[in-house]
This record gives structure tokens, sequence and C-alpha cells, in this order.
């Protein structure tokens, strides 16, 4: 199992040196991965009409494919995984030329996690329909493989029209691993058909459990085996204790976890030095080692 990181990015800053050290942290100590949120816009809780989210516009989002690009020059080996980016807000051509673009000059250490996202402001001011972004991801992930792929695309869809044209640079490999996040009945069998795996939510392992088996049925309806489809699950500081992580880690492999991130946000740090040595206590103490 291959276990990585959430940069903590709402409790971060932006100082390019400590994202440095945090990213070379990271890869010395041995991680495989940095995991990184998408939300291009906050909205204003005090707004007319009123609004709830777990974020706001004071929450600070580093856009995650520059960011990256920005890891992937000071790193060497640890991949990256956007968890997840919220694809039916986003044009798709553009996604798939962004995501080829970090793929490329990363060498391939990309693992594109998307989603459908909660937040109707953001969707509203980057204007696309928020009522119908399930619908769309179908054809995105249709559209996206097209262009990672070929180097000419004519395509004609309900949302998007591509006549005779194509992205350069491309994935090295023609394509981009593809997971999903989200756990609705819908999502579960889109990410069954199309997807390569699932970024689940559940902080603990029994919650996950049922899912996991409604999953595996809808993978084997769709003619796919289990062992073709990843896992990627949080260790969450924030209602756990450093006691409890090593059992939690086996807990999940034992259900299947091919991933694992490790997200130290909440955990009451305010300075990006303490996320770092925090992400040091974890690798120590669930033994993950330099490769």
């Amino acid at each position: 199992m291959k276990i990585g990181v959430v940069f903590p990015q709402i409790e971060f800053g932006s100082d390019p040196a400590a994202i440095r050290d945090y990213a070379q942290t990271a890869e010395g100590l041995g991680f495989s991965h940095i995991l990184a949120y998408d939300h291009v816009l906050g909205a204003n809780p005090d707004r007319p009409g009123g609004w709830r989210g777990p974020y706001t516009y004071t929450d600070p989002f580093h856009e995650p494919f520059l960011l990256f690009s920005y890891m992937a020059a000071l790193t060497q080996r640890i991949e990256f995984a956007t968890g997840i980016i919220i694809l039916p807000q986003r044009q798709t051509a553009l996604v798939a030329k962004q995501a080829a673009q970090v793929d490329v000059l990363s060498q391939g250490r990309l693992r594109l996690g998307v989603g459908l996202g909660w937040n109707q402001v953001e969707y509203e001011a980057l204007n696309e329909d928020f009522h119908t972004r399930g619908k769309r991801m179908d054809e995105q992930v249709e559209v996206m493989r097209l262009l990672w792929r070929d180097q000419l695309v004519t395509f004609k869809g309900q949302w998007h029209t591509i006549s005779d044209a194509g992205i350069e640079p491309r994935p090295a490999k023609g394509s981009i691993p593809l997971w999903f996040g989200g756990s609705a009945d819908p999502v579960l069998r889109r990410m069954a058909r199309l997807g390569d795996g699932w970024m689940n939510n559940q902080s603990k392992p029994e919650d996950a459990k049922p899912i996991l088996e409604t999953l595996r049925t809808y993978l084997a309806e769709a003619g796919r085996s289990w062992d073709d489809f990843g896992l990627e699950p949080r260790i969450n500081i924030r209602g756990t204790t450093p006691d409890v992580w090593t059992s939690l880690v086996a807990e999940w492999q034992a259900l299947g976890a091919t991933h694992l991130s490790f997200n130290s946000m909440y955990g009451g740090f305010t300075t990006p030095a303490q996320h770092i040595e925090t992400i040091r206590q974890f690798a120590e103490v669930v033994g993950v080692k330099p490769g």
C-alpha cells in the first residue's frame, strides 16, 4: 500500500519556501504522494440568501495543477494526486491540457482525482450548470481520455464538440490514472464503469465496508475486477491519536486499500513547521521508509 500526505493548504500559508520544504520533506521521508484539494472560489456566508459550507472565502486553496508543477520541479520521485478536481465546473479540454502538462513535467507522476463538488456558488461564478454536473461527467471523462490518447480527436456529444483537433504535449503513457471521489449511488456506478480507483471520505473503516460491497457489485456488473481498481482512504489527525494510526493503516489495508493519505489539517497547528513535524511523526509511527 502506498502512503502519502494531504497538503494542508487551508492552514499552511503561501510561502514558496515552506511549500518547497513540505514537498521535499514528504519525499525524503518516503511518502509516495502528495494529495491536494480543489476549490476555485469561496463564498461569503453573509451573502444575501445565506450560505453554508465547510469552506468560505477566507480559506486559501492553491490551484492544484500549478501547485503540483511547482512541487514537481523541486522533487524527483514523489507522486501527485488531486483529491479532487471538481471536474464539471471546469472546461473539459482545458483540464485535459493542464493535467497532461503536469504529467509531462513531472515525468508521469500525476494521478487525477475528479468529483462533482457541492458548492453551487462556485459553479455559478465559473459559468457552469450545477444541476447537470453528474450527467456531464461521463462525457467529460470520455473526452479527456480521447485527448490524452489520440493526436487528433473528432467528437460530437451532448455537451462537447471537437472538430479534428488535439492537445500537445500529451501524457507519455497515453493516459493519466483517473480516480473518483464521492459515495452517492450514481457516483459509485460511474466510477465502477469509468474509474481507476476511489478516493473515499469515510474516516472509519467500518463506515466504508457497506459502500465497498456495493462498489464491488457494480464493478462486477461492469465486467471489471476489484484487483484492477484502487482504493484510497484518509487518516485524519482530527479524531485520532498516534497510538491508533498503525491499527488504522492495517484495517484499511485489510479492506483492500492500495493507497492511503494522512491529513494533518484541523490538528490545531498554526505554522508550516508544525505540519511538517507531524507528517514526520506519522511516518515514524506507521513505518514509512525512504525509498
